[in-house]
């Protein structure tokens, strides 16, 4: 039974078109079914936190261009909890308007913030996290973030270097953060992996409604005032109207240099549950099943013949063989199909703008 003061956040504002030709400005990645299982990523975001966060309490902030999507593929949702950013901020002043409106609502709220596009391959080790994280933040007014065991030397993510001499006196499974660290270059990143006390920046945030709201009272407080001051229109028609008029005014700055690596009180549980931010055609092979010769395939009715390496993802219904290919990205939508070497996927965008 979920505690009834528990909320989740999910961020999904993006507008990256990184898995094209599914994915597009229009219709970016958290909004498709990258996985070929028959729900969104943001659909399957909303599903992980079943039984930890009652469908009432769940916030959705996007913006205007993905209001539609959002009410379509989360009818359950209710309509006041989609929060629309009038312009993109950074996630500083998104995760603000989240947290005074839900603080109008609920003063003891216990929150967490997500993205909408990542994926979770152990459901049942994410909600020991999270719940761990939750009973946290309910005593204490401290601020976890979840730090991913990393498994390769990313220059991808962000890292948290974590404190593991003393975990918390509430929790054997919470540390003091030390530090966080910028994207590194791969031979850091290789430094980073040979050491136990580095983890990847998932992005994913747990915190008390007072502990952040606080926390932007202390270190930006020119945008705290901007959401305290609308706390007489949240939940009414002027609010849309208001936020339309004073979220532009806020700096786009992200939480992680607004707040985290300014507080004191910040914490990391560590996690290993198959977490993916799927930034890539490669980290989409990296984190599904694969045949003997190393091919992910995502579809029905796909034949491999004399192919390794390759990330296979033709859902529509076409029947589909590969022979000889070697290290490729074979993807359709609708009217168009991508053959492309996994080594050159960064050159996808500049391809699909000719």
């Amino acid at each position: 039974m979920a505690n009834k003061s528990n909320h989740l956040v999910i961020m999904a504002g993006g507008v990256g078109s990184r898995f094209w030709p599914m994915s597009t400005v229009e219709k970016p990645k958290q909004f498709i079914d990258v996985l070929g299982l028959g729900k969104s990523l943001l659909q399957l975001t909303v599903d992980r936190f079943s039984g930890i966060v009652d469908t009432q309490n769940i916030w959705i902030v996007t913006n205007k261009s993905y209001i539609d999507i959002v009410r379509e593929q989360l009818p359950t949702i209710p309509e006041t909890n989609i929060l629309c950013e009038p312009c993109r901020r950074n996630t500083a002043p998104c995760i603000a308007y989240v947290s005074w409106r839900i603080k109008s609502k609920d003063q003891k709220a216990n929150i967490v913030v997500t993205p909408s596009d990542h994926i979770v391959m152990d459901i049942p080790a994410f909600q020991r996290v999270i719940s761990n994280c939750l009973n946290f933040t309910n005593e204490t007014d401290s601020i976890v973030t979840i730090g991913i065991k990393p498994t390769r030397p990313e220059t991808g993510y962000g890292y948290i270097q974590a404190d593991l001499s003393s975990s918390s006196l509430r929790n054997k499974d919470i540390f003091r953060v030390d530090s966080f660290r910028e994207k590194p270059d791969s031979e850091t990143a290789k430094l980073y992996i040979k050491k136990n006390y580095y983890f990847w920046n998932a992005g994913i945030f747990v915190w008390n409604v007072n502990t952040i709201v606080n926390a932007f009272r202390v270190y930006q407080a020119p945008m705290a005032k901007i959401f305290e001051s609308l706390l007489p229109v949240y939940g009414t028609d002027r609010e849309q109207e208001e936020i339309d008029k004073h979220f532009p005014e806020c700096e786009s700055i992200s939480v992680d240099y607004a707040i985290m690596e300014k507080a004191e009180e910040i914490f990391v549980h560590p996690g290993d549950f198959g977490w993916s931010d799927l930034g890539t055609w490669g980290s989409l092979q990296a984190q599904t099943p694969k045949d003997l010769y190393g091919n992910s395939c995502i579809g029905n009715n796909i034949r491999m013949f004399d192919s390794h390496n390759c990330m296979v993802h033709t859902t529509e219904e076409k029947r589909v063989i590969i022979q000889g290919l070697d290290g490729y990205i074979v993807a359709e939508h609708n009217d168009t199909l991508l053959i492309c070497k996994l080594s050159e996927e960064q050159r996808i965008k500049q391809f699909s703008e000719q």
